[in-house]
């Protein structure tokens, strides 16, 4: 009997201290993220600032650093941190699909985490049109995956955890991150683990609220629609922010597959000369929209809403081509800030249809349905948008306006972006994993 009893109190420790290893992982993890999203946040800001300096000095020196900048950083990516390209996101939506560690390890490790920090500064201090909460996506995935690869157990739910994290702490949203972890990242819900990506996602948002303390990442804006013809705002930006962001997620995803002919393998076979024009775009976006498009457009957003500070007419469709050239380059840098951007700029010009309702409504309205258009997440676009301004008012028109772009999206673009771009990853890593297989004998559309 006392054999039993003293196997059973065994067992029982051996359970406990394995369910307290878990939490402990999850935890540290989580205030890991945290630190680096505060990190490179504030180094982002620093980055645009350099930029916004020596564009003060001379207007027209994006058309040498923003190209030679582009090329630099696509040269970095391809021949030291490969997989960092892109915003991160379809490279820690693939590893979770992965089962081998060492595949995984190829789209998250602490390699790739670096290249990503560094190279998304590099694009924000040569003018890209690129965000920084995308990075911080695969960032939190690589750190949670490098923390649990030193416990001896297998930890399910690792990479969904950073991700989550990534969000909640780039953005200030700790909803929108679990929300983010649940309809994009796993597109399921998770019993046994979500307690524990709640903890992760808890101790990242505690841990940047320490750093930087309590703060609304776009304002606060109090701004409402009134019933009547106001509302016939919402489906109208809910059909045009979709079928632009349709046709965005269309274009990056066709350009990532490459086009079956020479234009294709010219793009595949010199990706400097490539990314060096792409680059020249941008600039030339930037000097046509009066050096408004570059960076992130978080500065241009933050504007409107809290004081009503007017952008250039055509500010939303170059901030669209300037994303989607900095996209497609092939760089390291996010599309949420640069997307939420596009819509405010598309909310703005269709304020001049509806002069009697309030601005920031209407730019409210631009933003999720042009960010739910790019993603196809309906449900964080609008929990993300109110989170960031905290406008529980527009939370039914937000809602209404973010279902109706994201079934527009899907007729122009039937499929996800970063679900999409995540076969590419998976189908490199496939061919990878054959014998004697190297990256570089792959073709064009094996890499994505």
């Amino acid at each position: 009997m006392k054999l039993f009893r003293s196997g059973r109190y065994l067992r029982l420790a051996k359970v406990t201290s394995a369910r307290w290893q878990r939490r402990t992982i999850f935890l540290l993890g989580g205030i890991t993220v945290g630190a680096a999203a505060v990190a490179l946040a504030l180094l982002a800001d620093q980055a645009q600032a350099a930029f916004a300096l020596l564009l003060a000095e001379s207007r027209y020196a994006s058309l040498v650093v923003t190209p030679a900048g582009f090329m630099l950083s696509v040269f970095l990516t391809n021949r030291y941190f490969q997989n960092s390209q892109g915003s991160g996101i379809p490279q820690a939506i693939a590893a979770r699909v992965l089962t081998e560690q060492n595949e995984r390890g190829r789209l998250v490790s602490i390699r790739i985490a670096v290249g990503k920090i560094l190279l998304t500064l590099l694009g924000l201090l040569c003018g890209a049109s690129v965000g920084r909460e995308g990075p911080t996506v695969q960032v939190g995935a690589s750190i949670m995956f490098a923390i649990g690869r030193m416990s001896p157990r297998r930890q399910p739910g690792l990479i969904l955890a950073g991700a989550a994290a990534g969000v909640a702490a780039a953005f200030n949203t700790p909803l929108a991150g679990i929300v983010f972890g649940i309809e994009e990242m796993s597109r399921a819900f998770e019993v046994r683990t979500s307690g524990l990506i709640i903890a992760a996602v808890v101790a990242a948002g505690l841990t940047s609220l320490a750093l930087v303390g309590n703060y609304t990442y776009f304002g606060t804006n109090a701004s409402v629609l009134q019933f009547g013809v106001d509302w016939f705002a919402v489906p109208f930006c809910g059909v045009v922010g979709g079928l632009l962001g349709g046709a965005f997620s269309r274009i990056v995803i066709v350009m990532a597959r490459g086009f079956p002919n020479a234009v294709g393998r010219a793009i595949k076979s010199r990706p400097l000369l490539f990314a060096f024009v792409c680059g020249v775009g941008v600039a030339l976006c930037g000097l046509a929209s009066g050096d408004t498009v570059f960076g992130t457009g978080y500065a241009q957003v933050k504007a409107m809403l809290e004081s009503g500070t007017p952008v250039p007419w055509n500010f939303g469709i170059l901030k669209f081509a300037a994303t989607a050239l900095s996209t497609i380059s092939g760089i390291p840098g996010g599309i949420f800030s640069p997307s939420l951007a596009v819509g405010a700029g598309l909310g703005a010009d269709v304020a001049h249809l509806f002069p009697s309702a309030p601005l920031g409504a209407i730019i409210l309205l631009g933003m999720v349905s042009y960010f739910a258009g790019v993603v196809q997440a309906p449900i964080t676009a609008f929990v993300i948008v109110t989170e960031m301004t905290e406008n529980h008012n527009m939370v039914l028109p937000l809602m209404v306006a973010s279902l109706i772009a994201y079934a527009t999206s899907r007729l122009v673009c039937p499929e996800g972006i970063y679900h999409a771009l995540a076969k590419g990853f998976l189908r490199r890593e496939t061919v990878l994993s054959e014998p004697g297989t190297h990256p570089s004998h792959l073709k064009p559309t094996e890499i994505c």
